[in-house]
C-alpha cells in the first residue's frame, strides 16, 4: 500500500513538472572551474580570436516530425513556436540550432560569470534560430523489383539519400574546422524533453567543456504530455523506434573525414536507445570483420541516470561475449573492442524518476540507481577484467526536484564528467580523487550535514 502511495505521489509531482520552457537558467559552475584557484573555462586568447559571439550554434539531428496544429497551438500559448514536436518522423533530419545566452552579455562577463560559484549577475539559455538543413528521403527507401525475382533499391531513394549524407558530412568538417578539437560531442536525452530542453543540455555541456568541440546532439521524440503512464509508454516505444536513426547518424557522424574521436553522452531513457544503437554498430564491425573502435572511432561512452534494468544493460553490453558463434574471424578467440575510451555510468540510489519506472517495469533494479553493492563481487570481477568499465555512485543531497539530472545541476558530478571528456582524466588521478569501493565502482565524498 505504501508503495502505491509514493507511486501516485511521484506521478502526480511528475504531471505537474510538465513540459520544458524554451529558456533556462544555465547550469551551476562546475567545482573545477570555480574561483579562487579554479582552471579557466576558456583559453583568453582563443576566446578573443574565436568567440565574436558568446551564443551557442549547436549540431542537431532529429527524427521528430514537424509539431501538429494543436502542438502548434499549445507551444506557441506557454513557450513560443518550437520546429520540431512529439510525433515521429520516418525521416532524418539535421540542422542548426543557436542557443542565445540572456541577458546580452558580452564573452568577458560570460567567461567571468562561468567561473562564480555564486553568480553576481543573470545568466539564462533562449532558444533562437533553428534552421533545418537537410533531410533523407522518407522510410522505407523504394524498391524495384528485377525479372528475376531480386529487389533493388531505387536508384533515385539512393542518390537522395548520398547528396544528405554528404551535406551532413559537409556541415560536420565546416564546424570541425573552426574546433580546437577535432571531435564531436554528442548529446542524447531521455523522457519528457522537447527540442527546446535537450538543445539546453547540449549547450550547456558544450559550454563548460569549453566550446572545443563539434557540440551536437541528438533529438527523438520523447513525450512531455499528457498521462505520466501513457507519455512514459509512447516514450519507451518511440525510444526503440529511435534506435535505428541513433546508428545511422553515429555511423555517419563517425566517418566524416577529419572526426578523430566521437563523445556519446546519453541522460535517462536516451541511455537505452544509445546502448542499442552503439551494440548495432559493434555487431555490424563484427560481422564485417573489423574493430568497432577503429571504425567509428567512439572514445568516451557515457549513461548519465540510466534508465535500464540492470539485467538487460549487462546483456546489451556482454552479450556478444557469451556468443563464439558470432566472433568467429579473430585468432585464439580474441574480442574485438567496440570503445576506444570507457563506458563510464552515473548512478544515484536516490533518484526519485527512475523509481517510477522501477515500479513499472516491476526492474530488479534500474542501472542509474545503482549502489556498488548491487553488482556481485564476482560480476566486478568480471567486468574489471573486460576492463574499460567504471560505475560512480553519487549519494549526496538532492541538487534537482527528483535528483535526476545531477549531472548539470551538481558541479561536484559536473566537474568529474568535465574531468573525463575534456581532460581524459582517469579515476584516482588528481582532479578525479572519488573513493574507490570496488574493482570497476568509485563513490563521490559525501557531504557533512550542513555544509
Amino acid at each position: 500500500m505504501k508503495i502505491h502511495a509514493r507511486l501516485s505521489l511521484l506521478l502526480a509531482v511528475t504531471l505537474i513538472g510538465g513540459c520544458a520552457s524554451t529558456a533556462r537558467e544555465l547550469m551551476p559552475t562546475p567545482t573545477l572551474y570555480q574561483l579562487p584557484g579554479g582552471q579557466p573555462v576558456f583559453d583568453r586568447a582563443a576566446a578573443s580570436q574565436q568567440r565574436p559571439s558568446t551564443d551557442l550554434d549547436l549540431l542537431f539531428i532529429t527524427d521528430r516530425a514537424p509539431p501538429t496544429a494543436a502542438e502548434q497551438e499549445t507551444q506557441s500559448k506557454e513557450q513560443g513556436p518550437l520546429p520540431y514536436g512529439q510525433e515521429r518522423a520516418k525521416r532524418i533530419a539535421f540542422g542548426s540550432a543557436r542557443v542565445r545566452v540572456v541577458p546580452g552579455l558580452d564573452w568577458e562577463a560570460l567567461r567571468e560569470q562561468s567561473q562564480l560559484a555564486e553568480r553576481t549577475r543573470e545568466v539564462n539559455l533562449e532558444l533562437g534560430q533553428v534552421r533545418e538543413l537537410g533531410a533523407f528521403p522518407q522510410e522505407p527507401y523504394r524498391l524495384r523489383p528485377t525479372e528475376d525475382g531480386k529487389l533493388l533499391r531505387d536508384r533515385d531513394q539512393l542518390a537522395r539519400h548520398a547528396e544528405v549524407k554528404e551535406q551532413l558530412q559537409s556541415e560536420v568538417q565546416r564546424r570541425l574546422a573552426e574546433a580546437p578539437k577535432k571531435e564531436v560531442l554528442l548529446y542524447v536525452h531521455g523522457f519528457n524533453e522537447t527540442f527546446a530542453s535537450a538543445a539546453f543540455t547540449a549547450a550547456e555541456l558544450c559550454h563548460f567543456l569549453g566550446r572545443e568541440q563539434v557540440c551536437a546532439f541528438f533529438t527523438w521524440p520523447a513525450s512531455t504530455t499528457g498521462n505520466f503512464l501513457t507519455s512514459y509508454t509512447a516514450t519507451t516505444e518511440s525510444g526503440d523506434f529511435a534506435v535505428e536513426h541513433l546508428k545511422k547518424s553515429i555511423r555517419m557522424l563517425a566517418t566524416t573525414p577529419g572526426v578523430e574521436r566521437v563523445q556519446i553522452l546519453a541522460h535517462s531513457r536516451g541511455t537505452a536507445v544509445t546502448l542499442k544503437a552503439v551494440r548495432e554498430l559493434g555487431l555490424e564491425a563484427i560481422a564485417a570483420g573489423k574493430e568497432a573502435a577503429d571504425l567509428y572511432k567512439i572514445d568516451n561512452l557515457v549513461l548519465l541516470s540510466p534508465d535500464i534494468d540492470i539485467d538487460i544493460a549487462a546483456q546489451q553490453i556482454t552479450g556478444f561475449v557469451s556468443d563464439p558463434d558470432l566472433v568467429t574471424v579473430w585468432p585464439e578467440a580474441r574480442l574485438p573492442r567496440v570503445l576506444k575510451g570507457r563506458l563510464t555510468i552515473y548512478a544515484s540510489p536516490e533518484d526519485r524518476a527512475l523509481l517510477v519506472s522501477r515500479i513499472l517495469f516491476r526492474s530488479r533494479t534500474r542501472v542509474g540507481q545503482m549502489r556498488p553493492e548491487d553488482i556481485p563481487e564476482e560480476g566486478q570481477r568480471y567486468m574489471a577484467e573486460v576492463g574499460r568499465l567504471d560505475l560512480i555512485t553519487y549519494e549526496g543531497k538532492r541538487t534537482d526536484a527528483f535528483g535526476h539530472s545531477y549531472f548539470t545541476t551538481n558541479p561536484q558530478v559536473s566537474s568529474d564528467l568535465i574531468q573525463l571528456i575534456r581532460y581524459g582524466k582517469k579515476l584516482g588521478e588528481p582532479g578525479r580523487e572519488l573513493i574507490r569501493t570496488g574493482p570497476i565502482t568509485w563513490r563521490f565524498p559525501v557531504e557533512p550535514v550542513g555544509s
